[in-house]
């Protein structure tokens, strides 16, 4: 009985949990201070519990000479190079405290990207609650080592990766910490067709021990999320901006503050309709009982003496006495009084 208990106050639990909301930022800011302080203001209205940007340096990051992304070069300027697009969205080390402390005192989480050891070793002095690894450097296990060596919790993103390379990158980092891991599924395109999100993996990646499960999604409407948070993942991610018609190369695959508070709606209103795992009549539900469910009562007029047989019953609502499973009791029975239609059937009859 004692096994029952905590069996069913575990799925309790389960059942309450609301799902982790990050506003990906990102670099939705195009490099502005303000800009940035306003993404963390609007993400605080729009319901996130978090908001998460990235730390870079464009010189520790792509060479000189390396060309775009096929989707950067669908929405920013074809003749600039990745590198002095990413130079423009830099932020200063210095701006990372501002925002820091902006998230502190408005009552949202801060997280952000770090791409090389240097952004690893600044957020740390920063102390940061956690760490985001982006989908590129999955495979990148040196850099998962250092990050992982550092304890705190980290959000794994998966995209462009095989199942085993998921497996090599928990393993560096489950062997390097014990502090939380967070495995999203993620498609690496922006945006991304709501055909590839393949929110299925989810629960392959729920068989991985230790570990939470979580959703990064870049498809333009907001239903892959809406499935994933149906699978139960912990954490979901999308890109916000405050402007989608802003320059730069993820602005367009985000969702504006409306669009981020109707995913936040969403959301809530799905963690609700999901309940628990017992079966069970609701409050309102067994409120209905009495007027839904059927009694047993007799279906004609019967006198005292008659042998009953099926013909003389009939089930009705309301739900005041004797279920209709209780039939059979009675049945090839002599009842001891005289009845009328529609009466309830006693056992004091018999």
């Amino acid at each position: 009985m004692l096994l029952k208990n905590k069996y069913v106050f575990l799925i309790l639990i389960i059942s309450n949990m609301k799902t982790y909301i990050i506003a990906e930022a990102g670099v939705n800011h195009n490099g502005d201070i303000d800009i940035a302080h306003k993404l963390i203001d609007e993400a605080k209205k729009a319901g996130a519990d978090c908001v998460k940007f990235q730390t870079f340096k464009a010189e520790n990051l792509v060479t000189a000479g390396a060309p775009k992304a096929k989707y950067q070069l669908k929405v920013t300027d074809s003749d600039e190079s990745q590198f002095d697009m990413l130079k423009s969205l830099e932020l200063k080390y210095d701006d990372y405290v501002k925002l820091i402390e902006h998230c502190k005192r408005i009552d949202i989480d801060f997280m952000s990207t770090p791409y090389s050891f240097e952004d690893v070793d600044f957020l740390m002095k920063l102390n940061v609650d956690s760490f985001k690894i982006a989908s590129g450097q999955l495979t990148e296990l040196p850099f998962l080592e250092y990050v992982s060596k550092n304890k705190k919790p980290i959000y794994l993103s998966t995209g462009m990766s095989t199942m085993s390379e998921v497996h090599a990158a928990v393993e560096i980092i489950s062997k390097n910490s014990n502090s939380e891991l967070t495995v999203f599924q993620c498609t690496t395109n922006y945006p991304s067709d709501i055909s590839e999100a393949n929110i299925n993996v989810i629960e392959s990646f729920k068989s991985i021990p230790n570990i939470k499960v979580g959703y990064s999604d870049h498809v333009v409407n907001n239903f892959a999320c809406f499935a994933a948070v149906a699978k139960g993942v912990h954490s979901i991610e999308k890109h916000f901006t405050t402007d989608k018609s802003l320059p730069g190369p993820d602005h367009s695959c985000s969702l504006n503050p409306i669009e981020f508070k109707d995913l936040v709606y969403g959301i809530r209103e799905i963690e609700k309709s999901l309940g628990t795992f017992i079966k069970a009549p609701t409050k309102m539900e067994s409120e209905n009982i009495y007027g839904m469910k059927r009694s047993l009562v007799y279906s004609q007029s019967i006198k005292k003496g008659t042998k009953l047989s099926l013909e003389h019953f009939s089930f009705k609502r309301p739900m005041n006495g004797l279920v209709p499973n209780d039939l059979l009791n009675f049945v090839g029975k002599e009842i001891n009084k005289d009845v009328s239609v529609d009466q309830l059937v006693n056992f004091n009859d018999i």
